[in-house]
């Protein structure tokens, strides 16, 4: 009895010693190691250049859009919108533009997220990617800012560029 007992402890032992060595690798397993390294090398390249405070303006005789964009290393972004709107009005045969009115659910400050990613889109083609997440501060503003993933173009020390922006 004393013999089946110390075999049994020998297998629960050597079963203990499988599992562990077999469980210990520190290395993670990706679905796509291609898009992990991908997404790694354009995050190491670009993060530093995007890292910090962007502005974005456009204007036309009927509209006006400025943008405060904050990205911090972290993946934290911060950021202001105001959108603005007129209409050109006819008033005793000459025409004239109307005050800025604000476009009320597209106005103020927002918090949330960002990170580049390198993804397959449905054909298999690989893109680098910049995911943007963020809702507006005030609590009685329920449009999102931003909730999406968008085309990345470039960043340098003057210049980020995604799709949609010029």
């Amino acid at each position: 009895m004393e013999t089946m007992k110390s075999w049994i402890n020998y297998l629960l032992i050597l079963v203990a010693l499988v599992l562990f060595v077999s469980c210990g690798s520190s290395e993670p397993e990706y679905a796509d190691p291609e898009a992990h390294e991908k997404t790694e090398q354009l995050r190491g390249q670009y993060t530093p250049l995007i890292t910090g405070t962007w502005h974005f303006e456009k204007a036309t005789d009927k509209q006006r859009f400025f943008e405060r964009l904050t990205f911090q290393a972290d993946g934290k972004l911060t950021g202001m919108c105001k959108w603005q709107k007129r209409s050109l009005v006819t008033i005793n045969g000459d025409q004239h533009y109307t005050d800025w009115e604000d476009v009320e659910q597209m106005n103020g400050t927002f918090t949330g997220d960002w990170r580049l990613q390198w993804e397959r889109d449905e054909k298999g083609e690989g893109h680098d990617m910049l995911d943007l997440y963020a809702r507006y501060d005030d609590p009685a503003n329920e449009y999102l800012a931003y909730s999406h993933i968008t085309l990345f173009g470039y960043a340098d020390e003057a210049t980020l560029c995604f799709h949609g922006s010029q």
